[in-house]
């Protein structure tokens, strides 16, 4: 999961903040305070050539590159003006030729991060060029000729939240310098896989999946979203599915029928096995795992009684040993591997070490190396899987949904990182730099959760997580007390934001369908507004106290409402912008 960017953001802030002189700022640096503790990646790549080099991309941290066979990482991308990456693609003919896809593809509980089209670099990534594709926003793989580094394929989804053309497979012959779109099924439909018979790479396959909004619904990713595969099969949606290429990606034609169900595939991953004359792909869907062995004319169902290996809009990536076309590993909340083509896997790779695995690089030129993409970072092995790197604390791209500070000194920063908990660290270290002696790697929050030091004793910590539970962490005895109100109220939750007073230190607030407050640490709560929302299902979703007037509140709301009371004794005001579209949720106010 990824940087949370809202379908609706009020920001309600002093126009004399824009007034300020710049000129008073001009002596601030950034600083990295960490910690190092890795996040998600969403790409890797390696140099067949040679071991000790791996490149890795993050939905939101850019690219790094390891020239130590994982041991220590370096950011090689921070001076370009986009930090999501989708896909990396290193030349096989020439190492020093790297191509970089932005956007990462997955898309939880609407957060999205876009990217702006292609980048290379010809220095083995000290330098990078804009190779334009700027509107595909999302790129989920790229495809080099292994004997020509001009010539390249870029699968493309588009944006998730509209219809727009520049979506699809696109080629260029020159390096990027030009493009074509080779592949386009129409504005809903992206591109979002490609494989290439590893010994005829004239043979690739593409996979096409629905990436917009459902024609007359309010679905954002249609049938390619974050489902896991389960319900009743989603109806087949025009110019999906998976598609064919024998000219190297200058023409191609759909495959349909012959095994595939009729329904939509989803999001689909694909693997041409080498040494088999391109005759077996293999192909993950939220339908499950199909296999041909005639080049795509056929297909049949593999493991059709394991529900683990099925696709879905964050899971559905498949590989097959370079050495072994019977060795076939599907990447899920584990990886999952396959010794007989895919008819049986066992439970490959997981905890501890990371779980939810996204992206895997096996070397051709020895597939005993290989890397793995993890919602932990990255993870190398040398032996075929029998022994891996240590990849979590040596990388500090996590991703941080919320962050809080508060008032010791030196003040510690807080933040709930994607997929690993929450963490705590100091402003600044014992010894001068920030080490892992100045941190702390669980404060009672996750991932999309927030997170509030009590302004009045920063010994205790307001914590929540994805669900309605609300937490109070204990720095003293590192105990997590549950303070959520009580279930009698019926209370509705969509993110459970908060809010501190910063008028009444004690006075702490939680949304749910209207505002509820604690004086004494979530012992006891009361309701402090009506019913804010138009009713349904609908709650509370962003929360600000006014730090200018004592007892000022904010809200905004799930359906698309945002009120505010000048104070406790106040009626609250009806103040949705006028021209916000009807039902856009409220993200945050500030």
């Amino acid at each position: 999961m990824r940087l949370r960017i809202g379908l609706g953001v009020i920001c309600l802030t002093a126009l004399a903040a824009a007034q300020v002189n710049p000129s008073l700022f001009s002596g601030m640096r950034w600083r990295l305070v960490g910690p190092f503790r890795a996040g998600r990646v969403s790409a890797v790549a390696g140099v067949a050539g040679n071991p000790a080099v791996y490149y890795i991309g993050n939905p939101g941290g850019g690219v790094f590159k390891s020239s130590s066979g994982g041991e220590v990482w370096k950011p090689v991308f921070d001076h370009e003006p986009v930090s999501s990456i989708g896909a990396i693609a290193v030349a096989p003919s020439n190492p020093q030729i790297v191509y970089v896809g932005t956007g990462d593809v997955d898309n939880v509980g609407g957060s999205v991060n876009e990217g702006d089209g292609v980048y290379q670099s010809t220095d083995a990534g000290r330098t990078w060029r804009h190779l334009g594709l700027d509107d595909t926003h999302h790129i989920g793989a790229l495809w080099v000729d292994p004997h020509n580094p001009d010539l390249v394929l870029v699968a493309a989804l588009g944006h998730t939240y509209a219809a727009n053309p520049e979506r699809g497979v696109f080629r260029s012959t020159d390096g990027g310098r030009t493009w074509t779109k080779v592949l386009y099924e129409g504005p809903s439909v992206g591109a979002i896989s490609l494989a290439a018979d590893p010994d005829n790479p004239r043979e690739l396959f593409a996979g096409l999946e629905w990436h917009a909004p459902m024609p007359g619904g309010r679905g954002r990713r249609g049938f390619g979203g974050f489902g896991r595969g389960r319900g009743p099969a989603p109806p087949a949606l025009p110019g999906t599915g998976i598609y064919k290429s024998t000219d190297e990606g200058a023409t191609w034609t759909p495959v349909r029928g012959h095994g595939l169900p009729a329904s939509s595939l989803g999001r689909i991953g694909l693997a041409v096995a080498a040494h088999t004359q391109g005759r077996r792909v293999f192909a993950i869907t939220t339908a499950g795992l199909y296999r041909s062995d005639d080049a795509g004319a056929t297909w049949r169902r593999m493991a059709a009684g394991d529900p683990r290996i099925m696709g879905s809009g964050y899971f559905s990536e498949v590989y097959v040993s370079p050495a072994n076309p019977d060795v076939v590993y599907v990447m899920q909340t584990c990886a999952y591997r396959s010794t007989d083509g895919g008819a049986h896997f066992i439970a490959w790779k997981g905890a501890p070490g990371g779980d939810d695995y996204h992206e895997m690089w096996i070397s051709p030129a020895n597939p005993q190396r290989m890397i793995l993409g993890v919602d932990q970072g990255a993870t190398i092995s040398l032996n075929g899987g029998r022994q891996w790197s240590r990849g979590w604390y040596n990388l500090p791209n996590g991703q941080f949904y919320h962050i809080a500070v508060d008032n010791r000194s030196p003040y510690w920063i807080y933040g709930t990182q994607q997929d690993s908990g929450s963490a705590a660290v100091a402003s600044f270290g014992d010894f001068g730099e920030i080490t892992f002696m100045d941190w702390r790697p669980s404060v009672g929050a996750y991932e999309f959760g927030y997170i509030h030091p009590d302004l009045a004793d920063p010994n205790y910590i307001y914590a929540s997580g994805a669900g309605p539970a609300l937490n109070r962490y204990d720095w003293k005895t590192r105990q997590i007390l549950d303070i959520t109100p009580p279930p009698s109220g019926h209370w509705r939750y969509a993110g459970s934001p908060q809010a501190e007073s910063p008028q009444h230190p004690r006075t702490f607030y939680l949304g749910a369908q209207m505002v509820l407050a604690t004086r004494d640490r979530g012992r006891a709560w009361q309701a402090v507004s009506p019913d804010l929302t138009g009713g349904g299902r609908a709650a509370i979703t962003a929360l600000a106290a006014s730090a200018a007037r004592d007892g000022e509140l904010w809200a905004g709301t799930s359906d698309g409402r945002v009120q505010m009371t000048p104070g406790a004794a106040s009626p609250w005001k009806l103040v949705t912008p006028p021209g916000l579209p009807p039902r856009t949720p409220i993200e945050m106010i500030a």
